[in-house]
């Protein structure tokens, strides 16, 4: 019906159109008229002007706001490998040792450890709480500097009342790290 209507329509423009004038003429008005008319292009300011290359300056954006796939590894393995990162705490018999992982790498992030001379030098001993101490504060101002505000710890269970351990937590915690991680946003789609 509505075909039918466009096609009378157009008829009746032909007929004005070749009344008007020569055949020649009006064939092209018609056309002209009938044709969508041409949109001009846009011409790109500089300032609109969209890089084909980008790259993401801050990759760690969606980690920090829990969106990121956290890689969940399997249900027996200790410790859990659900993590952005993790803290690592160990005692020896002569060191204190802590170290940060990435869940991207085996290779810590961050470490400190009282082998490093500019921690051993201002402590007594090299494994007693105080060294323990001084080992979560200049971690967690290491961390800071970098950039890792949270990350997960989890102290093994038998070793995890022991005044060393609950001073480097306190350390840590009073150095603004947080020691447990947001819990992973899923978006719908």
């Amino acid at each position: 019906m509505a075909l039918r209507e466009i096609n009378r329509s157009v008829r009746l423009l032909m007929g004005q159109s070749q009344r008007c004038g020569s055949g020649v003429a009006s064939t092209h008005s018609a056309r002209r008229l009938s044709q969508a008319a041409a949109r001009p292009e846009p011409t790109p300011n500089e300032n609109e002007a969209v890089n084909p290359t980008f790259v993401n300056r801050n990759p760690r954006n969606l980690e920090q706001m829990a969106l990121a796939v956290k890689d969940r590894g399997w249900k027996t393995t200790w410790p859990h490998q659900e993590f952005y990162h993790r803290l690592m705490f160990s005692r020896s018999q002569h060191h204190v040792t802590a170290e940060v992982f990435s869940c991207t790498s085996p290779v810590p992030v961050l470490t400190c450890s009282t082998k490093e001379w500019a921690v051993k030098k201002e402590l007594a001993s090299t494994n007693c709480v105080a060294a323990c101490q001084a080992v979560g504060e200049v971690l967690a101002h290491r961390c800071q500097q970098a950039g890792i505000m949270r990350m997960v710890y989890r102290a093994i269970p038998w070793t995890y009342r022991s005044e060393g351990v609950q001073a480097f937590r306190a350390a840590m915690k009073q150095g603004g790290v947080i020691l447990s991680e947001p819990r992973r946003k899923y978006v719908g789609t």
